[in-house]
């Protein structure tokens, strides 16, 4: 396999991925190209890397931009804007997770933590079912918080040892 072959196979994988932690498939496409490109692009660049609109390439920038996975550069002496993505994994995983939790975990703590406060006779048959499964979604949704958290802190090896540990 070439480079330009992996690199083709490499950008189509991590946009396949994307849509299994919450972005569109173009928009990994993008953050995959900037991530195995030596120096910062241009939009473009990525237009003619990835065949995609400036609107496209526009929109998806944008968004990686509020994920947290992408900067724009600075070039001096240029007029157009350039962006790349951070390279190191475990600070793309990290961020792909803070975010995955500040846009869908947290919501969903919040309306449970809601929902939990439900009025009603609590010795009601379907009034204690629904308290109970709340309750049990809440804690679980706390020790989701709590794990996420940690990994959040961590750092690359003390959490690959403390996972090697628990796997023995």
């Amino acid at each position: 396999m070439t480079v330009t072959e992996a690199r083709q196979q490499f950008i189509s994988t991590w946009g396949a991925m994307g849509t299994h932690w919450g972005i569109n498939r173009t928009m990994a496409q993008v953050h995959a190209l900037l991530m195995i490109s030596a120096n910062p692009l241009t939009q473009d660049d990525i237009m003619a890397q990835l065949n995609i609109s400036r609107g496209n390439v526009n929109m998806n920038i944008r968004e990686l931009i509020d994920w947290g996975l992408v900067d724009r550069v600075i070039i001096a002496g240029e007029r157009k804007e350039y962006f790349t993505a951070e390279k190191d994994i475990w600070k793309v995983a990290t961020q792909i997770i803070k975010e995955r939790k500040k846009r869908e975990l947290d919501p969903m703590m919040k309306l449970i933590d809601q929902m939990s406060k439900v009025e009603g006779d609590k010795n009601d048959k379907d009034v204690k079912v629904f308290l109970d499964t709340i309750n049990g979604i809440q804690k679980f949704g706390a020790h989701a918080d709590d794990m996420l958290g940690l990994l959040v802190k961590s750092d690359e090896n003390w959490f690959l040892s403390t996972v090697l540990k628990l796997i023995k």
